[in-house]
């Protein structure tokens, strides 16, 4: 069955929030965001990005059917945990994007009986943030993980995926703690790998800022992540300590390895060591081109 909404309350109009409106604008009869910033609402409904704009979440969600955090992970938590579980009607659907999600899936599970309440984590983005950045097509063919909690129900569950499906992304489930292991992984410590590798260079650079001047494409690309947002990337940072510290450790491993053998100049082996490194890398890649090149259905 399709997702269809006759009040859908989006909270957060950001990049996220905002590309989700203008994805679930076919489906939903009246779509209204939640913002704390008055230009940002009143420029939304000016472009038709939604319905309505207001600062007021209590009167926003209380005629919902469907409600979608997109704030950052701990005020997602302070929603969930202080304020709205009062405000929700029975069988309203609540579902976040926020990049962690075990903290998030037990506050959902403490929310009042009759509420459908499901984790979220749609993994895409951009470089660029804020309702000017917004596209209609960012969650499409990009995997969208969901969390069961205590208030998850069949219902609830498959509306989560009508949802999910509706904006063009693939859903994957699994279990709130495992995803956290996982987006360590792939998300949260190549952040701070990043920044590190920024550290390092402007460190060199008080010595040969000439250093500036040579960086190329090979610093840009891996450079990147360092210049995500500080403030969502502490909050991710500090609900998912555990994970990203054994994170870190296994990467110690690795570079201590790789010095080693540079350090001995140990080629052959240092080459054995890289050569299934750059298989998996590769094969992980096809496997991305094709899953973002072979449904274009929603492009």
């Amino acid at each position: 069955m399709g997702f269809s909404s006759q009040q859908t309350v989006i909270v957060g109009l950001g990049l996220m929030g905002a590309s989700l409106a203008l994805a679930l604008r076919p489906h939903v009869a009246h779509l209204v965001a939640v913002e704390p910033d008055a230009p940002s609402r009143q420029k939304a409904v000016e472009r038709g990005v939604v319905d309505e704009a207001t600062d007021d979440l209590r009167m926003a969600v209380k005629r919902a059917d469907t409600v979608i955090l997109c704030a950052p992970v701990r005020v997602i938590l302070s929603m969930v945990r202080d304020k709205i579980g009062a405000w929700l009607r029975s069988n309203t659907l609540l579902i976040d994007i926020g990049s962690t999600k075990q903290d998030i899936c037990e506050a959902m599970g403490k929310l009042p009986i009759g509420i459908q309440a499901v984790g979220g984590h749609p993994m895409t983005g951009k470089e660029v943030s804020g309702l000017d950045a917004a596209d209609p097509f960012l969650y499409a063919n990009r995997p969208w993980v969901i969390c069961p909690t205590r208030r998850t129900t069949p219902a609830a569950r498959g509306r989560a995926l009508a949802l999910i499906e509706a904006v063009g992304a693939l859903p994957v489930e699994m279990e709130a703690e495992r995803h956290d292991k996982v987006v360590a992984a792939i998300s949260h410590v190549p952040y701070l790998l990043s920044a590190s590798l920024v550290a390092t260079v402007r460190r060199f650079a008080e010595d040969d800022p000439s250093v500036w001047d040579l960086a190329a494409g090979g610093f840009r690309d891996t450079s990147r992540l360092a210049g995500q947002d500080i403030k969502m990337m502490s909050d991710i940072l500090g609900t998912n300590t555990q994970a990203v510290a054994t994170l870190l450790a296994m990467f110690r491993v690795q570079l201590a390895l790789l010095e080693t053998m540079l350090i001995s100049r140990d080629e052959s082996h240092l080459v054995d060591a890289l050569t299934p490194i750059r298989e998996a890398r590769t094969a992980w890649y096809g496997q991305y081109e094709r899953r973002m090149n072979g449904n274009g259905k929603h492009r």
